[in-house]
């Protein structure tokens, strides 16, 4: 058997390190693709801690893009050679909410890097090709098409199918990591108005360069300064962090008919946070959680990046080779030492 090079970890917390992999199979419906770069993102950290438990050892990363290796005698579609990308949520193709367009919600979906091996490594397979692989245009490169994967097409969800976002608008980001940073950037490009709300003042400053119109600091309570900045409230608030006080300051600062939405993982304390349901019933606000984006909604986002409207590759702050992805992973558990987000190209 043909053997690849792969990041992984035999237990949770110690340091992931590059080692030889049998090659993958491919899926009878699915394919494997060649990773030419995948993103190092904080659910990849969640589950190397052991918070969110996947199958040891374990290879991680599921923001990818890449060539098609091989594909499955079932696969319709896709083609080797063919440059593609896939969300992070694979559905199965076969139930009622994959044939309705909601594969982000099949109860028999698949994850890259967590259900299965992921794409820290030099191949990764994908099931239910034909369903969950999107094809990549000549005129997004890969390190940029990796970025999309999680962070980008998460936040264009949210704003888009759950926030329904419009310009002029006043949309709060509660989180200046990835995701959030990434729907600064949506959300301004749509000509929405932004309030960025963080700890770290490096994070804001990359969010005011990003396209935020408004900065607050995180480490007091944000929700009076969002109601002044915005004059009564945000429009759309997004929980882009994955904390109890963020959740709650997310849904505080909305204005009547507002609309909170979840975006950030709630894990272990936080997985139960208590809302201000108070002022849900008092205003009417409307409350989501969003999770990822199926492969159909995909043209939506990359119509945007191919117009030069919107530019992933300002997020991107550095890009490393295999060898240092588990570093970079571990390098998660402090502060961030620039902000934007790393990916790994191979």
């Amino acid at each position: 058997m043909w053997s690849v090079k792969a990041v992984r970890y035999d237990v949770y917390g110690v340091l992931p390190s590059v080692t030889d992999v049998p090659e993958p199979g491919c899926p009878a419906d699915g394919v494997v693709v060649r990773v030419a770069a995948t993103g190092v993102c904080r659910s990849d950290w969640h589950a190397w801690q052991g918070h969110d438990p996947v199958p040891l050892p374990h290879i991680p990363g599921h923001e990818f893009a890449g060539v098609i290796a091989e594909v499955g005698p079932l696969v319709r579609h896709r083609r080797v050679g063919e440059r593609v990308t896939a969300p992070f949520v694979c559905g199965c193709g076969a139930c009622e909410y994959c044939r309705a367009g909601d594969a982000q919600v099949c109860p028999r979906q698949t994850q890259p890097g967590f259900t299965g091996p992921g794409s820290f490594a030099e191949l990764v397979p994908v099931h239910a090709a034909d369903l969950n692989v999107v094809p990549l245009p000549d005129a997004i490169d890969f390190v940029t098409a990796a970025s999309l994967g999680c962070r980008f097409a998460t936040a264009y969800r949210a704003l888009t199918a759950h926030g329904k976002v419009h310009a002029g608008d006043w949309v709060a980001v509660h989180g200046c990591g990835g995701v959030g940073l990434s729907a600064v950037m949506i959300a301004s490009a749509v000509g929405a108005r932004v309030v960025a709300v963080d700890l770290n003042e490096s994070a804001l400053r990359l969010a005011k360069e990003l396209g935020a119109e408004a900065l607050v600091d995180g480490r007091g309570d944000p929700v009076p300064q969002i109601l002044e900045l915005t004059d009564g409230g945000a429009r759309v608030s997004l929980d882009a962090v994955g904390s109890a006080a963020a959740a709650a300051a997310s849904v505080a600062c909305l204005r009547p008919r507002g609309r909170h939405v979840q975006v950030g993982l709630l894990l272990g304390p936080d997985a139960r946070a208590p809302l201000p349901m108070d002022r849900v019933i008092a205003k009417e606000l409307e409350i989501y959680g969003s999770h990822g984006m199926a492969a159909r909604d995909y043209p939506g986002l990359i119509d945007l990046v191919t117009a030069g409207t919107l530019h992933p590759d300002r997020l991107v702050g550095s890009v490393v080779g295999l060898e240092e992805a588990g570093v970079a992973l571990a390098a998660m558990s402090g502060p961030p030492a620039r902000a934007g987000i790393t990916v790994v190209r191979l």
